[in-house]
């Protein structure tokens, strides 16, 4: 009996042996699995981390892309009206992409804001001097209008990423002298010139006599800029202007106008006598006999003109007379004027 109940314990021992080890197997099996597992979803998260990312770089690649597409418009506003005179997408002339190119084009577009086209008329407007009639009345002229092209310029770029309203600056300087000046500017002459024609050719004749009553009485104020062109006009058929022989090319040719340039060359005979500074100034083609040589100054409406700046420090006013084959410009001021008008360097 004894042996057998031995035998039994051995026999649970050795079953209860192979169950401790089967559960064990188990157990590393479990861990292995659970393992993988985890490692499966570090994977499955990694995957999804990366599909998120490539769809929020793909977003953000889109939405700059449609960003660049996007127009940006700049409408250029006219001060005094307050229209828009032009409106333009800053991305059709390069922004962004070729800073240089862009700023050449804007540089470009201002300028013919500014001075005009072919097609289109400038903001820029030369003085047109005021002037005495024959009562001694101001006859008023037009003040100079300047468009700054670097202001404007300046402010389009700075808009260009944004878009929106860009107002254009103008500047406008009216002649510098006083209406209580005007009585006494006639008082003393500060420089003087005079020229002679064959009065028997009488459409040069007419020609001289219209364009120096043109200039005769205008005023001229201190820092004021002269055109001849701007006053005198066009010297055609339509405003009493006769055919004449004149300088075109280096040759002599009839044309209506002929003989204004005696006009301009003895006016600069006489306004060379004080303290003005030359805008602009040219020769002509052919040696003239009114002047002597390199004396002259030719002009042309639409064309060559003869400026000055007023820069003596005191205003003054052309006196001109015509009679007997002569022209005679004076240039004058007033007596208290004369001791602080400033002479030429």
């Amino acid at each position: 009996m004894a042996k057998i109940t031995r035998v039994i314990l051995l026999a649970l021992t050795i079953s209860l042996l192979g169950l401790t080890g089967c559960t064990f197997q188990t157990t590393e099996e479990k861990a292995a699995i659970a393992s993988e597992q985890q490692q499966k979803i570090a994977e499955e998260k990694k995957i999804k981390e990366a599909e998120t990312r490539i769809a929020k770089e793909k977003k953000v690649a889109e939405e700059k892309k449609r960003e660049e597409a996007r127009p940006i418009y700049i409408n250029i506003i006219d001060p005094n009206t307050k229209k828009i005179i032009k409106t333009f997408n800053t991305k059709d002339l390069g922004f962004g992409k070729d800073d240089e190119k862009y700023k050449a084009e804007i540089i470009k577009l201002t300028k013919e804001i500014a001075r005009g086209t072919e097609t289109t008329t400038g903001f820029d407007q030369r003085m047109i001097l005021d002037k005495l009639d024959a009562n001694g009345q101001v006859i008023p002229g037009k003040p100079q209008i300047i468009l700054d092209e670097t202001e404007l310029s300046n402010k389009i770029i700075q808009a260009s990423g944004t878009g929106g309203d860009v107002v254009i600056p103008l500047y406008v300087t009216a002649s510098g002298y006083k209406l209580e000046e005007v009585a006494n500017l006639g008082e003393v002459v500060v420089g003087s010139y005079t020229t002679h024609f064959n009065s028997g050719v009488v459409g040069r004749t007419k020609n001289i006599e219209l364009s120096a009553q043109a200039i005769n009485n205008v005023i001229i104020g201190t820092e004021d800029y002269f055109s001849f062109n701007s006053t005198v006009g066009p010297s055609d058929q339509a405003h009493g202007y006769q055919k004449a022989q004149e300088i075109n090319d280096g040759k002599l040719v009839e044309g209506f106008g002929g003989g204004i340039c005696q006009t301009s060359s003895t006016l600069y005979n006489a306004i060379d006598q004080i303290g003005v500074s030359y805008v602009e100034k040219h020769h002509h083609s052919l040696q003239v006999g009114y002047v002597p040589t390199g004396r002259d100054a030719t002009v042309s409406y639409g064309g060559k003109d003869f400026r000055f700046k007023n820069t003596t420090g005191v205003p003054l006013i052309l006196k001109t007379t015509v009679g007997n084959g002569s022209l005679t410009i004076e240039v004058k001021t007033s007596k208290v004027y004369k001791e602080l008008l400033k002479k030429p360097v």
